[in-house]
This record gives C-alpha cells, structure tokens and sequence, in this order.
C-alpha cells in the first residue's frame, strides 16, 4: 500500500531552476528537473515505513532520487564511512529503526533491503518543500583514527555549505551555462554528496549518472557531457588518470578531496588537461570549508563566512552551515588575512629522543621519491618496551626496500626512519582514497609475515 505523501506547508524548494533544466545526463541524453520531481514523487509514495534509510543505490542518478524521495517522507538518510557488508550492518544496528534501499541485489543481502522499481514511476505535483530544520542525513566518518562518529546534517546546513561550494567553482563555467559534473566519488561520501548531489540540486549543475572509476570511464563520461565537464574525483584517481595516458576532452576544471593533493600533481594535471585544478578542505563534521589552487598556492583559503581558531590540540571551525564551532584534529597556522596552513594532526606529531617530526610530512617525503608511486608512513601501537616504532608501505614497482631507506635518508633524520619498510603490489585505499589504519596494520603484518 502506498503512503500519502503530505508536501510542507513552508520550508525552501527541494531543487532550483525551471522544469526544463538539465539535472543529470548520460550518453541517453539530458534528465530534466520536471521528470526528476515527478520520480522522486513517485518512489516517496512507496517508500516502506521506517525512521532512517542507508542509500546503497550504484547508480549516481538513483541514489539522488532516493536521497529526496527518503527526505520528502521525513525520514533521515544515513550515510556509512564505507559500504562495506560489516560496516553497513554496525550501522543498521545502531539505529533500530531503519531499512536499506538500492538499485541491484548486493552480496550478502543487507538485513531490511529494499529495491528500487527497475521502472521509477512518476507522479505529477509541484515543487516539494523542505523545512530548513529538518534533519536530512547523518554522516558518519571513516573511522580511519577511531571508532565512527555520527554527525547530523539539516536541510539548511546543506543549503549553505551548497552555496559556498557553487560561489568558490562558478568561475570555471561559463556564466549562462548549465554546468556538467562527473564523479569519481561515491555519493555515499560527504564529499561526494556535497558535490555531485548537493550542487546538481541547487545549483545550475546537471551530474553524471554513473561512477566512473577507470580512466578510460571517466574520459567517457566526460565525453557524454554537453559541455566541458567538472571532474570532482580524488589524488588517487587523478594521478591513475594521468599516469594512463587517455585522451581526455576538454574540462572546465578538476576538483580534488579525501586526500591531501600534492603541488606536483596537480601542476601536472593543469598542464596535461589544460584546466585548473581546485582542491577543496573538509570534513563529514563541517563539510567543505576552505579551497586553494594547489599548483600555484599552499595556503587555504576559507569559505565565505568560515574562520579557523587554533587551539592547542586542533582547530576550531566556525561557518554558517555549523549550528556551533566545530573542533577538528587539525593544526593549523592562521595568516592575518583569515588564510590558513595544515601543519599536521596531534596524533600525527612524533617526538622521538628530543626530536619531532608529523607523519604526514613523512609520508611525504617517502611518495616525493621517485620510482614511488603511492606510500604510507605511520605509527605502530607502542610494543612492551613502550616504545612505538615508525612503519611505512610503498608500492615501488623497480625498486626495493634499501633504495627507498638511503633516498629517504636525504632529508629524514634517522631516528624518523620507517622500520620496517615494506614494499607492496598496493594500498588498501577505500573507494574515497582513504587509508583506514586497521586494513594497514594487517597488510602490513602479513607483508612482515611473508618477509
């Protein structure tokens, strides 16, 4: 039985622009905004009953869909650091009352699925409203220094944190143009949701339906695009993109998160590709706050309405979308102009015999080697001496583990060198870039095993 869907008496509109604007595209075509509220209308009426929902949908199109018809019931999308079988469950049993919803047959099953029509049905209406106050999404982070942590997100916090992202890249497209979006990121990521979900519904910006992840995907992707397109994606995904060699159409501009993005790379990529490359500063916490142009500059430049205040163990951020100042585990230096610098995490600060050094430098001074396509420096968990050793991972196709040890004792103390240092096929990114710690303690074990 279907549920009668009641639309807000008040609240702001669900998607902007007239009926005919483009919001999504593939090599079919355009997916006008009409047909996309009259779908999201549709699948809201049949919609099972439940507080919260945890989108699985592969589709970039579907899951944009599912993520208004969820909001336009009132219930609360739930997005996990990973949709890892394991992880999706934790969260599932973590909120009682919720079901998953997607547009295949996962494998396993996760337990309250939910499949969308093979047929998205459409329901004629008006423009939906949602109240500014009501809770939209939880996003949880990845988990990657500790346990997950939930963090609630608004429709109104969405609405400004959208705003700054489309007034930071509006100049790479043309003023009067729609402008095309293709992601490498998944939807599920905050990242990803802020820039190929947030911005296709209120801004002038129509998104790839699909999740291009090889290089030869996303030139194809950007092909389908009426336009030059915007490539939201991530450092590892650039530099594959680069490293392949494929013939790329012309882009308004790349924009890269979830990792740090070195100067090299993208300068390279500014010169391979022919556009700017924008790098954007965030977190699941507060969304994106900062942007800089990485080839040219090291500082960050806030968001309009957004400052930074240092404190002794991090940051704390005050912005518009932020109902309080957020902490976060970033050091940073401020510069009179509100600009700021990273200098690392508290946790990724070593002192060893007098001497200090960040992991994050470490690691990289270990990929700034050449011959080292990807690397990872960390710390281990202290041993019975209480002494906690330094570790590293480098996929170094042509070189071995006592090359990268005498490259690395140019410009590292010793007391900083990795030991052990392991040589391996690849890192165990997660489909955003990230590196969680527990996957790297176990492949480093079993590389230390095999040894």
């Amino acid at each position: 039985m279907s549920a009668v869907i009641r639309p807000a008496q008040r609240g702001t509109p669900l998607a902007s622009g007239g009926p005919a604007r483009a919001i999504a595209f593939d090599a079919d075509g355009p997916v006008p905004l009409a047909r996309f509220l009259a779908q999201v209308r549709g699948l809201a009426a049949l919609l099972p009953p439940g507080r919260h929902a945890i989108n699985l949908c592969e589709d970039r199109y579907r899951f944009l869909v599912a993520f208004c018809a969820v909001a336009l019931r009132g219930q609360v999308t739930l997005l996990p650091p990973s949709r890892a079988p394991a992880v999706v469950a934790d969260v599932l049993a973590r909120h009682p009352d919720s079901y998953c919803l997607g547009d295949g047959l996962p494998d396993p099953m996760p337990a309250h699925y939910w499949r969308l029509p093979d047929v998205l049905l459409e329901h004629p209406g008006g423009m939906p409203l949602l109240d500014d106050a009501a809770l939209v999404a939880i996003g949880f982070t990845s988990g990657s220094t500790g346990v997950p942590k939930a963090n609630p997100k608004t429709w109104g916090s969405f609405r400004a944190s959208t705003a700054q992202n489309l007034a930071a890249l509006r100049h790479l497209w043309p003023g009067d143009a729609v402008a095309p979006v293709v992601a490498t990121v998944p939807p599920q990521h905050m990242y990803g949701m802020e820039l190929s979900v947030l911005l296709p519904l209120l801004g002038e910006v129509a998104v790839h339906t699909g999740r291009p992840f090889f290089p030869e995907d996303i030139a194809r992707a950007a092909r389908a695009a009426p336009a030059s397109a915007l490539l939201v994606t991530t450092p590892v995904h650039l530099r594959a993109l680069l490293e392949a060699g494929v013939a790329m159409p012309p882009l308004a501009g790349i924009v890269s998160a979830t990792a740090p993005l070195c100067a090299e790379l993208a300068a390279a990529a500014e010169e391979r590709l022919g556009c700017e490359v924008r790098e954007m500063f965030g977190s699941t916490e507060t969304c994106v706050i900062a942007h800089r142009r990485t080839a040219r500059e090291d500082w960050w430049t806030p968001m309009p309405g957004v400052r930074v205040q240092p404190q002794p163990d991090g940051t704390l951020v005050h912005a518009r979308q932020l109902a309080s100042p957020m902490p976060l585990a970033d050091l940073v230096e401020v510069d009179a102009a509100g600009r700021f610098r990273v200098r690392g995490r508290q946790a990724d600060l070593l002192e060893i015999a007098g001497k200090r050094a960040s992991l994050a430098d470490l690691t990289a001074r270990l990929t700034a080697i050449p011959g080292v396509r990807d690397g990872v420096v960390l710390q281990l968990d202290a041993g019975e001496r209480g002494v906690a050793r330094i570790a590293a991972l480098a996929v170094a196709p042509g070189l071995d583990e006592d090359a990268i040890l005498r490259a690395l004792r140019r410009s590292v103390d010793p007391v900083f060198l990795p030991r052990p240092l392991r040589l391996v096929d690849a890192l165990p990114r997660n489909e955003t870039g990230k590196l969680p710690r527990a996957a790297l303690l176990r492949l480093l074990q079993c590389e230390t095993a095999m040894s």
